[in-house]
């Protein structure tokens, strides 16, 4: 003879006196009664609690609930059609929420306090803290590594704009230089492959002969890194690397 209400408690995941206030309210009353009085709840009554308890997540106050489950011309189909859609948009809300809590979460992780609209002023599409798990597992714990997060957590927009325009500056003086035929062992070139160092040196970290030795062999390495200076001239990152290998043994390291 129906479910009691201690049973339905406890199907649906609410408490007794949840069930109680939404039979005070008319939103839900139990179809049947023992012969004691006690609250019998058919199944025609499971199926409202369920709508009752979704829309309810969805945000819904109780009174409009009521109206809403007691409209004769919708049918349960229809509540439930009605729910997944409102379930999907928040879904994809929800996403859209969590991909934003990540980028705030990776960008607070790299150290870079700019605002969405500076970052993009700045970057435009590409994201530096994409490439922070990487970094993080070549130079983790080296000083270099540290103070490049240091430096960067105090970078205002000025200074990456900045950053980023010397950074150009140098990338196409070493292309003008690469496509007049000037060898990569010339003091042109390794001059060039000097003023590379000191940025990195002045913006990020103290770039030594040896680790700029190995930044070089990246860029022809990893494609991502090649990418920022291929466009300009193709063949340039390796250019660039041949210089800086032969600025390093100019300076005798």
């Amino acid at each position: 003879m129906g479910h009691s209400v201690g049973q339905v408690a406890r199907l649906a995941g609410v408490t007794v006196r949840t069930l109680h206030h939404y039979d005070e309210l008319g939103l839900l009353s139990p179809g049947q009664r023992t012969a004691s009085g006690y609250r019998r709840y058919t199944d025609s009554d499971l199926e409202r609690l369920q709508h009752v308890l979704f829309y309810r997540e969805l945000g819904f106050p109780l009174e409009e609930i009521a109206v809403i489950l007691d409209d004769p011309g919708v049918d349960a189909l229809t509540h439930l059609r009605r729910q997944h859609e409102l379930l999907s948009r928040r879904i994809d809300r929800l996403r859209e929420m969590a991909s934003a809590v990540e980028r705030a979460m990776e960008a607070s992780t790299m150290g870079i306090p700019l605002t969405p609209e500076e970052r993009f002023e700045v970057f435009g599409d590409f994201r530096p803290e994409e490439y922070e798990e990487e970094a993080r597992e070549r130079w983790g714990g080296t000083e270099a590594f540290e103070q490049s997060r240091r430096r960067m957590a105090k970078m205002t927009k000025d200074d990456w704009t900045r950053f980023k325009a010397e950074a150009a500056q140098t990338a196409e003086a070493f292309a003008k230089a690469f496509t007049e035929g000037v060898p990569a062992d010339d003091e042109v070139a390794m001059d060039l492959a000097e003023e590379h160092r000191a940025h990195i040196t002045r913006w990020c970290y103290d770039c030594s002969y040896e680790i700029h030795r190995g930044l070089g062999d990246t860029y022809v390495a990893d494609p991502r890194f090649a990418a920022n200076y291929e466009p300009l001239a193709p063949g340039l990152a390796r250019y660039i690397r041949d210089a800086i290998h032969a600025n390093a043994g100019r300076a005798g390291a």
